[in-house]
């Protein structure tokens, strides 16, 4: 039975999975295997948001993206294919998660994180509405960025100025590089989120995401330009590590249509009172509320190592608390 400190936490939750919350078995010591199987086993062998990504840069590679040959001179047709292949499958999942989560009320407040709904008429967003701040840098902004590295990209590889890889070239790598996508931007993002809580940068640009502290489909990848710019860096790997365009596809889904559903602000996706699918990440929503903790993801234990993590307890966030204040006076 939990205490009456424990019992405060969670009722500042409309739901609270259980905590302390789990990371990556991984990297814990002593290993066990089986846990780790079934950590990635519930990323790949089940649906979810990683498999989606999977699928999604598999239809847009065969059904919209030019061969590389094509691209090696920058033109305006094959960049717009780029990024239709960007927009039509983020609109789709943001828009149906919107449109079943917040606007139908599909599930209703089952297992939503926060009890309030999306603010409107709030001077804070642009327009005065959330969802309309959200959608706009989440569109005009974030897609845009995200479409103009993936277009240097694969012009750099049809150019032999990044390494590019052609199935089947090597194919123990290029099913390996898909399972290391995500844990290379789990990496990047932790260091490039940290570096955007420094007040200056936080002020200029991260302040925008932030605004967000009740969290929905749309706020995935609401952020300034400038944000933008820091956090679509992550696609420079490709310079370095000989990939295949399919590759470079999966990793612009894995950075920008996962965002939708960890901002869901629901824990699973509930149709006919039966699980679909795991969406929000209760890890990042504690950042949204708390601010200073949770920097990174489930997938690296960076938060852990640096003493930033906040595993969903009333200890963590009087620990979570007690820093912030320490570092703001």
């Amino acid at each position: 039975m939990p205490n009456d400190t424990e019992a405060r936490e969670a009722g500042r939750w409309n739901f609270r999975p259980q905590v302390p919350l789990a990371q990556n078995p991984l990297f814990q010591w002593p290993l066990q295997p089986k846990a780790i199987f079934q950590w990635y086993a519930a990323f790949w062998l089940e649906v979810s948001t990683t498999t989606l990504c999977l699928v999604l840069a598999l239809g847009a590679y065969f059904l919209i993206l030019p061969p590389l040959a094509e691209m090696q001179t920058l033109a305006l047709g094959w960049i717009g294919k780029v990024w239709l292949a960007n927009l039509v499958p983020q609109v789709i999942c943001a828009g149906t998660l919107h449109y079943w989560l917040i606007m139908r009320k599909g599930q209703g407040d089952k297992t939503k994180y926060d009890p309030r709904d999306q603010a409107r008429d709030n001077g804070t967003f642009t327009f005065g509405n959330q969802v309309y701040d959200n959608m706009f840098w989440h569109i005009a902004s974030g897609i845009t960025l995200w479409t103009a590295f993936q277009v240097l990209i694969f012009w750099a590889m049809a150019n032999g100025y990044a390494p590019a890889m052609l199935f089947p070239d090597n194919p123990l790598w290029f099913v390996a590089f898909f399972v290391l996508i995500p844990i290379w931007s789990s990496f990047h993002f932790y260091w490039i989120h940290r570096l955007l809580h420094w007040p200056p940068l936080y002020k200029m640009a991260h302040a925008l995401h932030h605004r967000n502290i009740n969290v929905g489909p749309w706020s995935g990848i609401s952020m300034h330009p400038i944000e933008h710019l820091l956090f679509y860096t992550n696609f420079l790997i490709h310079f370095i590590v000989p990939s295949h365009p399919l590759h470079v596809l999966f990793h612009g889904y894995v950075q920008s249509t996962h965002p939708v559903f960890s901002h869901s602000g629901f824990e699973e996706i509930i149709v006919g009172d039966k699980k679909q699918m795991k969406a929000g990440v209760f890890f990042h929503q504690l950042h949204h509320r708390y601010f200073e903790c949770n920097y990174g993801t489930v997938e690296m234990p960076w938060d852990r190592w640096f003493g930033s993590y906040h595993d969903g307890s009333a200890r963590a966030t009087d620990e979570t608390r007690a820093r912030k204040k320490q570092m703001y006076t």
